[in-house]
């Protein structure tokens, strides 16, 4: 089968499309034909290795997972003995995790992982897509800021992949959602349903005093001193990015003061958590309470030109490679 490698850390241009050998399901494994699948900001973030805690888990000179991508849509193609739950044909989309190996021809995927079938009303390419950033959302929120009606929720960075998701799941659950962003994406992301869009270039959302019950930092473009004031009594701020600023805030804050710091590694859930987190996501797609949104499609050969998308920090939605394109 047909895959992208990378042997070396580095730019995207360490990336190539190689033959390797095909997978074959074992036990309690389905085989799955990709047909679409995300590259995101943590892929990026592998094949530079350019942080020392990526090479002591990943390989110290070169990376030991050739086969980068985590989030995918595609088609059963063979199963496994004991598979009970998939057949081949069926729609999926699904979750590698750590494994990653999304960037292929096929992969093989636990039956009791991260796994459910495709929203029905999507194509591969948006559930692909939805799997990318409203998997990470979706934790977040739901479970670490605990978001209601009658709040009020600020979605930093709205027009990425995670922002544009949470957007409309801090919508879902009843919130008032103000998201920001730049000019150019004002409109798009009006149109995910934020009751407010602040443009960045022209307001520092930070100078509102205590008007947010929850800051969602979705790009770690802010901090939660910047933004302490800008929370309510009790409030939250939520950030996807791990520094080790955060780590301390997260310390400090859980023992004093009222308004607290929190850092969830949503992507070291167990799969059985992310797999329930799937099929909730395919209802609210399949009842029209969730979109994806896309920023631009790949072909195989154009892997490194997507990389290099991703690593511009300028993508409004998910990147995806198309599999069979």
């Amino acid at each position: 089968m047909k895959a992208i490698v990378y042997e070396d850390y580095g730019p995207p241009e360490v990336l190539k499309l190689q033959d390797v050998v095909k997978p074959v399901p074992g036990v309690g494994e389905i085989l799955v034909r990709v047909g679409a699948a995300a590259v995101t900001t943590a892929d990026g973030t592998f094949r530079k290795g350019d942080r020392f805690s990526i090479r002591l888990a990943f390989g110290l000179r070169r990376p030991r997972k050739r086969i980068l991508g985590t989030e995918l849509a595609g088609d059963v193609e063979a199963v496994g003995s004991g598979v009970t739950h998939f057949r081949p044909g069926d729609p999926v989309f699904a979750a590698t995790g750590a494994a990653f190996g999304a960037h292929g021809e096929f992969v093989c995927l636990r039956e009791d992982g991260a796994v459910a079938r495709k929203p029905s009303n999507m194509t591969y390419d948006e559930a692909a897509s939805l799997c990318d950033g409203a998997m990470t959302a979706l934790p977040f929120l739901r479970d670490h800021g605990r978001v209601q009606r009658g709040q009020t929720v600020l979605v930093n960075g709205a027009s990425g992949s995670v922002g544009s998701a949470a957007v409309q799941l801090a919508r879902y659950y009843g919130a008032h959602v103000i998201a920001v962003c730049s000019t150019g994406n004002v409109d798009r992301v009006s149109a995910l349903g934020a009751d407010e869009v602040i443009d960045y270039t022209r307001e520092d959302f930070t100078r509102r005093r205590g008007a947010y019950h929850v800051v969602f930092d979705a790009v770690g473009k802010s901090s939660f001193s910047r933004c302490k004031d800008a929370l309510t009594d009790g409030g939250i701020y939520l950030s996807t990015v791990p520094t080790l600023g955060m780590f301390a805030d997260m310390l400090w804050t859980r023992f004093f003061g009222s308004r607290k710091a929190v850092l969830a590694l949503t992507g070291l859930r167990p799969p059985s958590a992310k797999r329930k987190d799937l099929c909730f996501l395919r209802e609210l797609a399949e009842t029209g309470r969730i979109r994806a949104v896309i920023d631009r499609r790949y072909s195989w050969e154009d892997s490194a030109q997507a990389h290099r998308r991703v690593d511009s920090g300028h993508k409004q939605g998910t990147v995806l490679l198309q599999m069979g394109a």
